[in-house]
């Protein structure tokens, strides 16, 4: 396996700095940092992203989640691991990554259901990882970027990194 070129966040200056700019400001706004992971996870399994899928995968081992959660994050609406927020948080995670599969992309219900659990500003800033997340996962499976070792050391020193 090998990257088609070089990563883009990584090589046209300034990228690399804006995404982790909006990474940090998701995260300021009061939501769990397991939560942020999560949604992380959940667009970059959706997108096939697999330098990010293992980035937030190890994000949520160091942050001491469980296996289970870990493991069922893809099938979210099956199992009892995740609250009723974090469920939320994950409906309005694959509704805003899958824009073009339906007429009305983010439902009413979705966006109601997402409403109950976080504030305005919340929201807001859970729009804004969904959204930084899917800008990763673009330039990196665009591109062929190749997961590794140095994955490890990124999540364990800078989350919200990627």
């Amino acid at each position: 396996m090998k990257a088609r070129i070089k990563n883009p966040a990584m090589s046209v200056p300034g990228v690399l700095d804006a995404f982790g700019q909006l990474g940090a400001a998701a995260s300021s706004a009061d939501i769990p940092e397991t939560t942020l992971y999560l949604v992380q996870l959940r667009a970059s399994q959706i997108n096939g992203c697999s330098v990010c899928v293992d980035i937030h995968t190890r994000e949520l081992e160091y942050a001491g989640e469980s296996s289970e959660r870990i493991y069922t994050v893809a099938a979210w609406r099956e199992t009892p691991y995740f609250s009723d927020a974090e469920r939320a948080a994950l409906a309005l995670t694959e509704a805003a990554t899958r824009l073009a599969d339906r007429p009305d992309p983010v439902s009413d219900e979705v966006w109601d259901e997402a409403a109950r659990h976080y504030t305005e500003q919340q929201l807001a800033a859970l729009v804004v990882a969904i959204a930084t997340i899917n800008a990763y996962n673009r330039v990196n499976a665009t591109t062929r970027q190749i997961t590794g070792e140095w994955t490890a050391k990124i999540a364990q020193k800078t989350p919200q990194a990627v």
